[in-house]
């Protein structure tokens, strides 16, 4: 279990390295490197859509990669879209400005983020339940809970590396190479990923089965798609405020708050290092307590702390926009250090890659496309953006309910008989 939690963990934190590199980019610079006859808001809006892109194409890889993990294990899906993402991540990083080739510069950016996406969409379902299938019971959630600390790593990898080359580098110089560096950089990550993925097993699981769906999609839509759309919005919440602290927050203390990239980074970052921390503690408390009570009390903790959070990141202080987005994180781990054992305890063995994943990314679309562009919208104007966080407070009821609708998994716990002497 360690050589296998550590591979998937590693395989994750690099396949989010991939796609958070992108956020990160579209919050500080690709806005006026691609989209320079716009406006800086709306310059910004558009870096932010095509950062929306990958989480739509996410659907799409987890049907495509999800029927490969149903029919032909789980193994191949996580080399295969380990591939996919960090090829299609360096090409990101070689892409010439709208300086250079015009119009043709932000089509290749979108063509790219959509293979990224579905590159990712297969990531998660193969990694999470390779690792939750082989682990005992009594202990999945820990045990499958290592996968979700890569997004984690991948964002602090990301993010660092911004961070320093932003430190090392003047802002010219930043704009005009600088960074395309971490871009680059995804290439060898993915190699060595594919060196540590290359000495997996099959899931026990997945070898037990006797009669594989033809075709997982179509059962999963025909017989589950209640239980689908019930995960989705669920989940929804966890995306709208990861990447409301990550991204959109980025950009907001960046350009309207005038806080620099250096301390708005550090903020992020400092808080992410804590919620990864964390995430195996969490997923204890869910062996110990459940999936469904630990996702009700992030769901709620979440709702009633936006606004909080919104009036610390609005004051530009540093300390008080880390306890803000620290909170926040604290929220969606207790929530998203579950799910990793609660979806695929949702579905059967013949369909569980396809629909867990559909599920899971499905809330990407719901929670993570939208939300930066929502955020930049509603932070409009003078003062505290109460739009933003009414917005996030909204995801949370919405997720709260969904939560409250889906049954426990968690398996019950064996009795322990001690034999009395006599």
């Amino acid at each position: 279990m360690p050589r296998l939690a550590a591979a998937s963990l590693v395989g994750t934190a690099i396949e989010f390295y991939d796609f958070f590199i992108y956020g990160t980019a579209a919050a500080l610079v690709l806005g006026p490197l691609f989209f320079p006859t716009f406006s800086p808001l709306a310059g910004t809006l558009a870096a932010f859509a095509t950062f929306g892109v990958g989480f739509v194409a996410r659907p799409l890889g987890s049907v495509l990669f999800g029927h490969l993990g149903d029919r032909r294990g789980r193994r191949p899906v996580l080399v295969i879209s380990l591939l996919m993402t960090g090829l299609a991540t360096v090409a990101v990083g070689c892409v010439p400005t709208f300086e250079s080739i015009g119009v043709a510069a932000p089509l290749l950016l979108l063509v790219l983020r959509f293979v990224q996406g579905v590159g990712l969409g297969g990531e998660w379902g193969g990694a999470v339940l390779l690792t939750a299938e082989h682990a005992p019971p009594e202990r999945r959630a820990l045990w499958s809970s290592f996968p979700q600390v890569g997004p984690s790593i991948g964002f602090l990898l990301a993010n660092g590396i911004t961070l320093t080359l932003s430190a090392a580098l003047t802002d010219a110089q930043f704009a005009s190479w600088g960074w395309r560096i971490p871009f680059w950089g995804a290439g060898l990550l993915a190699l060595a990923g594919l060196v540590l993925r290359a000495s997996l097993v099959e899931s026990p699981d997945f070898l037990q089965v006797r009669e594989h769906a033809r075709v997982p999609f179509v059962e999963v839509a025909r017989e589950h798609w209640r239980l689908v759309l019930l995960t989705a919005g669920a989940l929804a919440v966890g995306y709208a405020v990861f990447y409301a602290v990550t991204t959109w927050s980025l950009a907001y203390g960046v350009e309207q708050l005038g806080v620099s990239r250096t301390v708005m980074l550090a903020c992020i970052m400092a808080a992410v290092v804590v919620k990864g921390a964390l995430t195996p503690v969490a997923a204890l408390l869910g062996d110990r307590y459940g999936r469904r009570p630990m996702c009700l009390v992030g769901c709620a903790a979440t709702a009633l702390w936006m606004f909080p959070m919104v009036a610390l990141l609005a004051t530009g202080e540093p300390l008080l926009m880390f306890t803000g987005f620290l909170v926040t994180m604290l929220a969606f781990v207790t929530m998203f250090a579950v799910v990793s054992a609660y979806l695929p305890e949702l579905y059967a063995p013949r369909v569980r890659c396809t629909g867990a994943a559909v599920g899971y990314n499905l809330a990407g679309v719901l929670g993570g496309a939208l939300t930066p562009m929502v955020a930049t919208a509603a932070a409009r104007g003078e003062g505290p953006p109460w739009g933003v966080a009414a917005y996030l407070a909204a995801m949370a009821v919405l997720s709260l309910g969904c939560f409250a609708l889906l049954p426990e998994t968690r398996p019950a716990r064996k009795e322990v008989v001690v034999p009395v002497a006599g």
